[in-house]
Order: structure tokens, then C-alpha cells, then sequence
């Protein structure tokens, strides 16, 4: 692969190459401002001040005044001073090096060879960027491997496995790239999962009363058909008609862009008095009214499957109590059934999930349940089962008081 396309396909190398340039281009400037200071500075040795000088003899007496300038020379050759005198004579002053000094001198020429512009600020130049790509490399390699990892993962998503899923390590932006394609991609898979077996137990559930229809059309060979005969084909077609009807409602509660009414005040009282005249219920109510804001005909469906699933399985009365509890509006659907074992309580939302044993009584197809649920999350509430005191089972359907964005 040209190294070109190498750096234009991978990240960290442009990211690495970035910040190695970065810093070569900052000690660039660090040495051309040390050179100015240096060349200044030799500016400055190169032609000193002159300074007054007086020589004078044992007794006292003046030998030499003037004003003395220390002449250039190379480091640890001496000191030469030149002197010139009031009278207009010059004089030159020169003192060898120290015995021992000459050679530490010399190292001290050669080291600064090495150190004053313009090889100075190029052996930094060259330490600098060396200590910064060999620290900076395997930090940012370690970096985009998690990337590399998220992109795998994306990868064998879009091609097909929803299960894949990506680890997640530490806090950063990277870490909260994961969490979120992860939850994501649960979604997605639940929801995949979720139509694929609304799909297959519509297809069994389907299959049962157009069996039983044309079981029946057949034997009657043609033959007018007796009261109950025809009251059978009826009630197959209603439960058909029930499930296909149950089936599209899913289908729209599903898809959150779906159109499912008109948000409306709908009083809580007044819906649930209506249902349990239908089913003869008891109703128990703290307040006149309790109004939450939703879809009326989406909250009648939840409360009537909620009374209908109670009458289907109750050994006696039905009692419906509304409550406010926390800014929160309750419903409460209690029977005097055989209950719900506890391991099963969250199974029974599920989609065609019945209790074993309840798959041949009459009527309801293991949606109605499901359909609750589903209403509920789209009124930004919940709905779920516990115990009846002396026996039975709850349905408790929590709805907020204060209206939300949308249904």
C-alpha cells in the first residue's frame, strides 16, 4: 500500500504525524529565538566596555592610568587588556591561563560547539521529536484500537449479526460511542426479534379459525346450517377479525412514528364507569374525576383488555379502583383468579405468551396483554401484575397526571 494511502486511511497515523510536526515546528522557533539571544549576547562579548585602569609601583607612585578594553580572543588562550594612557600611549596587558585551566577550557570549546547555534537547537530539534514520537505513538495506537474494535463490530452489525457488540472501556468518549451503539443495537435486535415472532404466531394463530371455518363450509357439503352451526363459523370470524385487529394495533404501537390518535384530557373515572358496566365490575373511585392526558381510544382499549383478561380467568367479582399516587393517576384491576406465579409476571406482556394450561379457553389470542403494556409505554407510563390479598391477581396501569409530549 503508497504510504499515502496508508496516512489517508488511518487516523492515528494523521493524528501522530500532526502532533510530531506540531512540536517540531515549536522547537523550530525555540531555536531560532535562541540563536537571536545567542548572537546577541556575542554581540555584547565581542566588544565590551572599557573600563579605567591605574598600574602602580610598590611606593605608591603612578605608573600607567587609562581606560583599559579586554581584547577578543578565543576561550582559554589568557586575558589581553588593551590600556591607553592620558598621554596618548597605548599599552598592551596580557596574562596567561591558569596551569590546570587550559584543558577544561578546550572541553569547554568543544561542548560548546556542539551546543551554540546553529547545532544547538538542532540536536534539540532532533531529541524533542524523538522522545514525542516514540511517547506519543503508543498512546494514540492504543486509542484508535478501541476505534478499530467499534468499527468491526458496526461492521458485522450492518452485515447481518445482530447480536454483536462491541466492549466497553473507561469513561471518554469513546467508552459512551460504545455504550450507545450497544444499546442501540440491543434495540434494534429486540425489536427485530419482536416482529419476527408477532410474524410467526400470527401465522399459527391465523391458521386456527380459517382451519375451523373451512372445516365447517366443507361439512356442511352445501346443506343449510343449523343455529349453532352458523353461531360457530360466527364466532371464529369474530375471534379472526379480533386478532387481525390486535395484530395492526401492535403493529402501529410499534412504529413510534405511526399516527394513533388525537392527545386529548381523557377523565379516568368516566372510561373506567363505562367498561365496568360492560362486564358488570365493581368500580372504586377516590375522586370525581381523574383526568390524564392521551388517546381516549387507546386508554378505553388498555382498561377494557385489562377487565377482559380479569373475567376470563376470575372465580368471582371484579372490582376496578382509580387512585392518585405520586403524580401519577393508578388503575387498579383485581379478580379472584388462580393468580400469576411470580416468575411469569413479566412473561405475560410478552406477545401470544399464555399461562400454561390457558392456550383453549375461550376467547384471547396472548396479545391483549401486550397491547397494555405498549399503550402504556406510549403514554410514558407502566402496567404490571402482583397479588390480590386472599387470593387472585392485580393489574396496576400507572398513567402520569401531567400531560406528555406526545402519545
Amino acid at each position: 500500500m503508497p504510504l499515502i494511502h496508508l496516512f489517508s486511511r488511518r487516523l492515528y497515523l494523521r493524528i501522530w504525524l500532526a502532533v510530531v510536526g506540531g512540536v517540531a515546528v515549536l522547537t523550530l522557533l525555540v531555536g531560532w529565538a535562541w540563536r537571536v539571544a545567542a548572537e546577541q549576547n556575542a554581540q555584547q562579548q565581542a566588544a565590551p566596555p572599557a573600563r579605567e585602569l591605574v598600574l602602580r609601583d610598590g611606593e605608591g607612585q603612578t605608573l600607567v592610568a587609562g581606560l583599559a578594553t579586554r581584547m577578543p580572543g578565543p576561550p582559554g588562550e589568557g586575558l589581553e587588556l588593551r590600556i591607553e594612557s592620558e598621554d596618548g600611549r597605548a599599552y598592551s596587558l596580557q596574562m596567561a591561563p591558569r596551569a590546570n585551566r587550559g584543558e577544561r577550557s578546550r572541553g569547554r570549546a568543544d561542548a560548546a560547539f556542539w551546543t551554540r547555534p546553529p547545532f544547538g537547537f538542532v540536536w534539540m530539534l532532533g531529541l524533542v521529536g524523538l522522545a514525542v514520537a516514540v511517547g506519543v505513538f503508543p498512546i494514540i495506537r492504543r486509542l484508535f484500537k478501541r476505534l478499530d474494535v467499534l468499527q468491526h463490530g458496526v461492521q458485522r452489525f450492518g452485515e447481518g449479526d445482530l447480536s454483536a457488540r462491541v466492549p466497553v472501556h473507561g469513561h471518554d468518549e469513546v467508552a459512551d460511542l460504545s455504550r450507545q451503539f450497544n444499546a442501540a443495537a440491543a434495540r434494534i435486535e429486540t425489536l427485530v426479534q419482536s416482529h419476527k415472532s408477532l410474524l410467526a404466531n400470527a401465522s399459527h394463530e391465523l391458521r386456527s379459525p380459517l382451519t375451523r371455518i373451512r372445516m365447517g363450509i366443507e361439512l356442511m357439503g352445501g346443506s343449510q346450517p343449523s343455529p349453532a352451526f352458523r353461531d360457530e363459523i360466527l364466532r371464529n370470524i369474530a375471534e379472526l377479525d379480533q386478532l387481525v385487529d390486535e395484530i395492526l394495533l401492535a403493529s402501529r404501537l410499534d412504529a413510534r412514528e405511526a399516527d394513533v390518535g388525537t392527545v386529548e384530557l381523557v377523565d379516568l373515572v368516566g372510561l373506567a364507569a363505562e367498561e365496568c358496566a360492560r362486564v358488570d365490575a365493581d368500580l372504586d373511585a377516590s375522586a370525581e374525576t381523574l383526568e390524564v392526558s392521551g388517546v381516549a381510544k387507546l386508554l378505553r382499549r388498555a382498561v377494557r383488555n385489562l377487565l377482559e383478561n380479569a373475567r376470563r380467568y376470575s372465580q368471582g367479582e371484579i372490582t376496578v379502583s382509580l387512585r392518585r399516587s405520586a403524580g401519577m393517576a393508578e388503575v387498579r384491576v383485581c379478580d379472584h383468579g388462580p393468580g400469576v406465579p411470580e416468575a411469569l409476571r413479566e412473561r405475560i406482556f410478552e406477545p401470544f405468551y399464555r399461562l400454561p394450561g390457558a392456550s383453549e379457553r375461550a376467547g384471547g389470542v396472548g396479545l391483549g396483554l401486550a397491547l397494555v403494556r405498549s399503550i402504556a409505554g406510549r403514554h410514558h407510563g407502566s402496567v404490571h401484575c402482583e397479588d390480590r390479598a386472599g387470593g387472585g391477581a392485580c393489574f396496576v396501569l400507572r398513567l402520569p397526571l401531567q400531560a406528555p409530549a406526545q402519545a
